[in-house]
């Protein structure tokens, strides 16, 4: 299985934006890609730095024409797309969405946002409602899909039920960065973000793929790194933090009975004493 990421700058040009995402899935499929993963929200820069009620212009329902737009890149190149979407539900209801094509241009599945932040210049809980569809695997013709999307990346809840419902591989499409004024902090958060990547696939036995754009917007300066991490905790690839890249890798489905059987941890997971995970705390 090969899977491309495509890690963009994002422009103020809607247009420019969604052209150079539609050109990396053209190249990842050049590339041998059978599954393409874009970043969050890519079809603008990131709207969430500021409380702006103007932004919710920036929404589309699903579907609409910018689905339709990936719709046709998936069917015309003949890829399982994963594509990171700013919905507008209904009037004032709008969801950070996931929405998974398969080779032929279908919609396979729609996952909405779980976890929504709110930090400076983070935003989201002004924008987004919680997402309402669960964890999911996302049966396709290429693989089973576990879509999450960023924030989601720091919970391993998510992961684990994600990996439960039999994704083999977890796609997060990602924004995030570096802020101004936090130099003496910018090592260690982008090192705890790659950690829980990687512990994801260790702790699941899945593949585990983030997508995150590069570039600067206002203050954040976003620190790209997309990473592929194989179910043993391998990187396979990794992106720089400052340029827009498009990399294929090819991912081994067989790695994951390997490391299953080897690092039993769903055999020897204790159902019956994790009730206290429904408490907010303690319990």
């Amino acid at each position: 299985m090969r899977i491309g990421l495509v890690q963009s700058a994002c422009t103020p040009s809607r247009e420019h934006n969604i052209a150079q995402a539609v050109a990396g899935i053209a190249e990842a499929a050049a590339g041998g890609a059978e599954v393409v993963c874009l970043q969050e929200l890519f079809a603008g820069e990131y709207p969430c730095q500021a409380e702006e009620h103007g932004k919710f212009a920036e929404a589309e329902a699903v579907p609409g024409p910018l689905t339709e737009r990936l719709a046709t890149a998936a069917r015309e190149h003949g890829v399982v797309l994963v594509g990171s979407v700013f919905e507008r539900r209904a009037h004032g209801l709008f969801h950070n969405t996931a929405v998974i094509f398969d080779a032929d241009g279908s919609t396979a599945g729609v996952y909405r946002k779980m976890h929504i932040p709110d930090d400076p210049h983070y935003y989201e809980k002004f924008y987004f409602a919680p997402g309402d569809t669960g964890f999911m695997s996302v049966p396709t013709s290429r693989l089973a899909v576990g879509p999450l999307v960023c924030w989601d990346q720091w919970y391993p809840e998510a992961a684990r039920l994600t990996a439960l419902a039999g994704a083999e591989a977890i796609f997060y499409p990602t924004a995030i960065g570096w802020l101004d004024g936090e130099e003496s902090l910018h090592r260690e958060q982008y090192e705890s973000w790659d950690t829980m990547l990687r512990s994801h696939a260790i702790a699941n036995g899945v593949f585990v793929v983030a997508v995150n754009r590069t570039g600067r917007e206002g203050p954040l300066r976003f620190w790209g790194a997309s990473v592929v991490y194989a179910p043993n905790g391998e990187c396979l690839v990794k992106a720089g933090h400052e340029t827009a890249e498009t990399i294929v890798c090819e991912c081994d489905l067989a790695r994951i009975e390997w490391s299953r059987t080897r690092w039993p941890f769903f055999r020897d997971r204790r159902i019956d004493a994790y009730g206290n995970l429904l408490e907010r705390w303690g319990g």
